[in-house]
């Protein structure tokens, strides 16, 4: 669906007071965090025992102030934004909706269907019986998808006192940029927890908002569901991180896992991929605890709270099968019973335990596998299988022709992570730092992972391995690992970077603060004294924040004043067209992502959507997609019309598509699909054969009979041709 969007310059000056409101917040901040700098200094030379305590009672005061206060900032911030890139304030609700691209269009749609149901009981009823988002099909949205959180906004905004104030539209994406406030507050407290001072979270929100371009995409994707879900996960890793921490009060202990279970459990209801999610933070313990950088008791706690989170989603979505079927059930139930059959795993010598540790790592790999391909063939599940096709082709496990891998492997998200995402990391100095604490942290890392398989007949406390010996907390070591893993997701997924990049500013701020990290450098180089670890520990991460202030906040000023209008004539004639001139039963067939706006914007029944985890919504997708083919029209009509449709969409920039690189256009991969050569210059493969009908969607323009006889153009812009099918054919 294209968008356009307006330069301020391209339309006359609007004085916009909500922008000038949020101006003069942002500008009164630089003298508040100026304050705290002069104090936070005068501080740290304070002594005696009760300056002492009434530095560390004010510290925690203040450090936690400033957390809510960077918070809150950083929402009116994104929020801000987003109202300047749209004029959201001032365009039409048809606009509005419109600009919840894609899925986004989707999931917001089930918000508003909410609040037009004569009742919530309606509405649920609605919801878990509906006919509209896949014609000729009754499923249930609550089991298919994860839209809980639409659920419980719509409850909301029906209860409380708000309406008369407060648009609908407003109380949804407000929600979302508040969870950002909840999620740099996260971030600032698990790097908090991990240097033992506030001011590297500080620096970690600072640099958050600094690379905001490869942090965070909530500005121009509102309900898309990572920004619902990755606050929860950030609150998650927070409350991990304490959990790690050595010798916890009962009490204290009981509370941090409640914590990581309900922010678990809501990180696991709000977004579809949280399996794959978890699962990479289960073998960040599986590692650790195997090295022994982490008690084995908490890392047995927090296994079994990811699978009660999970089954207990499973239950809220009515056995979805994607969940049942997951492989991270299946790896933490194995790798809890291997440790039960493998009694003396962290005993004898280094050739003995690392015998024992490859053996442990073979038979809890075969337990998952094994697992998980009985309950997947018992309950006959399919949900993910596109995405292992999409792993294996993606990493070079043969070529594959399957459109829905294809899909995917063309898709720049799903891509290796640009190298020009590195530059921009660095020129905040982000990824330099980044670097190095990694190191420090990675050499550490292993040092201790060999001192523990070589020693392990004398057991010591965790993260104290001996005075000559090189120490690593087990939060430390738990943080390190979720970096890298993360790193290499990213790495090799480019959608996945917002993971990486936001706890790369945890990692690379708690570093510079880390008087862990700064005794193992100054150790190296023969220069330790606890002072020089003290001054080192202070003035470096101040001097970055100064720079980054000095830097960063011009731009972030200026960014705040640039004034954009949303202008998409085109969708919003469709969609007007739409309404004023069909039945509301009528039945739209078309692309995925414009599907969903016709959802939204109009109410319409859809042949297909983008919520793209059911086998047979992905074959009814590349029936549908036969429109972009080499298809007579006769078999097209016939397909389209087995699934109700009465009305065709094709847009032009994707008959014509120009966008990606020629065998990854959407056309190429239903030509490679139907065994047909492609168009243009690509190289096909000797097997593929010219197809004998001209591309269905470039023919049925020119009005010739074989096409006027099973569809008649309604309308057309410059974007969109709209046909009605023949009933009687």
């Amino acid at each position: 669906m294209p968008l356009t969007v307006c330069w301020g310059t391209d339309t006359p000056p609007v004085t916009r007071s909500w922008d000038l409101a949020h101006l003069r917040i942002w500008r009164k901040t630089v003298k508040f965090f100026t304050g705290l700098v002069i104090i936070f200094i005068c501080f740290v030379f304070l002594k005696g025992g009760t300056r002492r305590r009434l530095w560390e009672t004010l510290s925690f005061t203040l450090g936690g102030t400033v957390a809510l206060c960077v918070g809150v900032l950083t929402s009116v911030y994104l929020a801000t934004l987003h109202e300047n890139d749209l004029w959201f304030s001032n365009i039409k609700e048809v606009e509005r909706e419109i600009s919840f691209r894609t899925e986004c269009g989707l999931y917001y749609s089930y918000y508003k269907q909410m609040l037009q149901a004569p009742s919530l009981m309606q509405g649920l009823h609605g919801l878990m019986y509906d006919n509209k988002t896949e014609s000729m099909r009754t499923i249930n949205l609550l089991q298919r998808m994860n839209i809980y959180q639409e659920v419980l906004l719509s409850i909301l905004y029906r209860v409380l006192p708000i309406q008369t104030y407060l648009e609908p539209v407003y109380f949804y994406i407000y929600t979302l940029f508040g969870l950002q406030a909840i999620y740099v507050t996260a971030l600032y407290t698990t790097s908090w927890l991990l240097s033992g001072t506030w001011l590297s979270g500080l620096l970690a929100a600072f640099w958050y908002v600094t690379n905001r371009i490869d942090t965070t995409r909530v500005e121009f994707t509102v309900p898309l569901r990572e920004n619902w879900a990755l606050p929860f996960f950030a609150v998650q890793t927070a409350a991990v991180t304490y959990f790690l921490r050595p010798n916890l009060q009962p009490l204290s202990e009981r509370l941090a896992l409640l914590a990581i279970f309900v922010s678990t459990f809501l990180f696991s209801l709000m977004w579809q991929f949280n399996q794959f999610v978890v699962l990479l933070q289960a073998l960040v313990l599986f590692t650790l605890d195997s090295l022994d950088l982490l008690p084995a008791l908490k890392a047995s706690w927090l296994y079994g709270i990811q699978i009660a989170g999970l089954l207990l989603v499973c239950a809220l979505q009515f056995l979805n099968s994607m969940i049942l079927g997951s492989l991270l059930i299946s790896f933490n139930l194995s790798v809890l019973t291997a440790r039960r059959l493998q009694k003396n795993l962290k005993t004898g010598n280094f050739l003995n335990r690392l015998g024992k540790l490859l053996l442990h790592l073979f038979v809890v790999l075969c337990l998952t596998l094994f697992l998980n391909n009985i309950i997947k063939k018992t309950l006959n599940l399919k949900s993910d299988e596109h995405i292992f096709k999409f792993l294996k082709a993606k990493f070079g496990f043969g070529a594959t022709r399957d459109f829905d891998a294809n899909l995917y492997l063309c898709e720049e998200a799903f891509g290796l992570l640009p190298l020009n995402t590195f530059h921009r990391l660095s020129h905040t100095l982000l990824f330099s730092a980044y670097l190095s604490v990694l190191c420090v942290t990675g050499t550490a890392a292993l040092a201790g992972a060999l001192h523990n398989l070589s020693d392990s007949t004398r057991r010591q406390p965790m993260g104290s391995v001996g005075k000559d010996a090189v120490s690593l907390r087990p939060a430390t070591a738990y943080n390190f690992m979720h970096s890298v893993l993360f790193g290499l997701l990213a790495l090799s997924t480019m959608r996945m970077k917002y993971l990486w990049t936001s706890h790369m500013c945890v990692f690379a701020s708690f570093g510079l603060c880390s008087p862990e990290t700064w005794e193992l450098l100054l150790k190296a180089i023969r220069l330790y004294n606890p002072k020089r670890m003290c001054v080192m520990r202070y003035s470096v991460p101040i001097l970055t924040l100064l720079y980054v202030c000095y830097k960063f906040w011009p731009e972030v000023m200026a960014e705040l004043s640039e004034l954009r209008e949303f202008h998409d004539p085109d969708t919003v004639e469709l969609m007007n067209w739409i309404n004023s001139n069909t039945p509301r039963t009528a039945v739209f067939a078309g692309s995925m992502q414009l599907l969903a706006g016709v959802k939204l914007c109009t109410g319409r029944t859809l042949t297909n959507h983008p919520h793209f985890e059911d086998s047979s919504l992905r074959e009814r997708t590349k029936a549908v997609y036969q429109i972009y083919a080499k298809r007579p029209a006769e078999h097209v009509h016939g397909l389209l019309r087995s699934f109700g449709t009465d009305y065709v969409i094709l847009e032009d920039s994707i008959c014509y598509e120009r966008r990606h690189r020629p065998g990854c256009r959407l056309r190429d991969l239903l030509d490679l699909a139907n065994g047909h050569t492609m168009d243009g210059p690509v190289q096909n493969d000797p097997d593929l054969k010219p197809a004998d009908h001209p591309r269905f969607c470039e023919e049925i323009k020119r009005d010739l009979p074989p096409y006027t006889a099973f569809f008649t153009r309604v309308f057309q812009n410059k974007t969109f041709h709209v046909y009605k099918l023949s009933r009687n054919k």
